[in-house]
């Protein structure tokens, strides 16, 4: 895969603009085998090799909890500083339930463009096409990713209006969609 044999993401989109190492992680194409309806391609990141800040424009949800308008700030992989307009004092609760908490565990693109409205509802809403997300927390294993906690929060950024993602400088994701010369070799 493309992705596979790149080192360094950098996803920009309003109030976003975030470094994020892949160096040697496997990304996996969900195309429907587990989970229904499915649409992403994921990894865990690199645990220290996160750096930047990001503005998760859709409600964070976790145990029916609702925090909006979520901002962080991200230093050699971990959040050193959250805001969020509604919830903030869950969110940053949340950030120290334990150490893998505070780091991301997951990177993601959502590919489904027949999710066209956000939910509510994380398994489904994180899937939705011209979206990107990254999880706090527990990284998934099969990844070779492998940072640790009792929480996995998915959190979604809507890339369709400005959002472009970059693999190691190359420009491979743009308003929402994956630019033509990249989708073959996807």
């Amino acid at each position: 895969l493309y992705l596979d044999t790149r080192k360094i993401l950098r996803i920009v989109s309003k109030d976003t603009d975030i470094t994020v190492g892949i160096a040697g992680r496997k990304w996996i194409n969900c195309d429907g085998k587990e989970n229904f309806p499915d649409g992403e391609i994921f990894t865990g990141p690199e645990e220290n090799n996160i750096n930047g800040y990001i503005r998760f424009t859709y409600p964070g949800i976790y145990n029916g909890k609702e925090v909006e308008d979520i901002k962080l700030h991200v230093k050699d992989g971990k959040v050193t500083k959250a805001t969020a307009l509604k919830g903030e004092s869950f969110l940053k609760s949340m950030l120290e339930i334990d150490d893998g908490a505070s780091r991301f565990g997951e990177v993601a693109i959502g590919t489904n463009y027949g999710i066209t409205r956000f939910t509510k509802n994380m398994l489904f809403d994180e899937k939705m096409g011209g979206t990107i997300h990254m999880a706090l927390g527990a990284a998934p294993k099969e990844t070779g990713a492998t940072n640790d906690s009792i929480i996995h929060w998915d959190l979604l950024c809507d890339m369709k209006t400005e959002g472009k993602i970059y693999a190691d400088g190359e420009l491979f994701y743009e308003k929402g969609h994956f630019i033509d010369a990249v989708l073959d070799i996807l």
